[in-house]
């Protein structure tokens, strides 16, 4: 697996641990029920922390906590699941998480605009995937119709901006 943050294919800080592995020096990422077990430990550690959450696991179980964590990873376990998408929204926009959101898990090139446009600023992406394709997937739309956490303005306000402007001049 490869990692891309912020569109650019980078070294993984973190390593994800399993429940019931030692812990390695240095940034980990762990599962929701290892966090809820052993929080205290793990950030007496003082080094970055990372959750994984699981498709059900939704950003509420941790929202207390978002200060304390540099990565939220968001499991998609197969391609018609979708709820990251919408959990990386809630992690943005009403629970104001300024941290690393990843994608992980069924990571596909066809999802990469979309996870982009909801918030994720980090994917998983398998070895295959190539900085051109990652270019090529981010860049198919150029206009979308729905606002969403990459601030980018939506096709009918685009209109609405630009029907003001002509009226304005023709006013003149």
């Amino acid at each position: 697996m490869q990692l891309i943050r912020n569109g650019k294919f980078v070294a993984d800080d973190f390593a994800a641990v399993g429940d019931e592995d030692i812990l390695p020096e240095g940034a980990v990422i762990v599962s929701l029920e290892r966090w809820q077990k052993d929080r205290d430990a793990l950030t007496a550690r003082n080094t970055p922390l990372g959750v994984r959450l699981k498709s059900g696991q939704e950003p509420s179980a941790i929202a207390d906590d978002l200060d304390k964590l540099a990565v939220v990873a968001l499991e998609f376990p197969v391609y018609r699941n979708g709820r990251a998408y919408s959990y990386a929204r809630l992690l943005r926009e009403r629970h104001g998480y300024k941290g690393e959101v990843r994608a992980v898990g069924n990571v596909l090139r066809d999802q990469f605009h979309f996870m982009v446009r909801c918030g994720f600023d980090a994917l998983e992406v398998a070895d295959n995937i190539t900085p051109e394709i990652w270019a090529e997937s981010v860049g198919v739309f150029s206009h979308s119709y729905q606002p969403a956490t990459d601030g980018r303005e939506p096709v009918l306000s685009l209109r609405q901006r630009l029907a003001a402007r002509a009226a304005t001049r023709e006013a003149v």
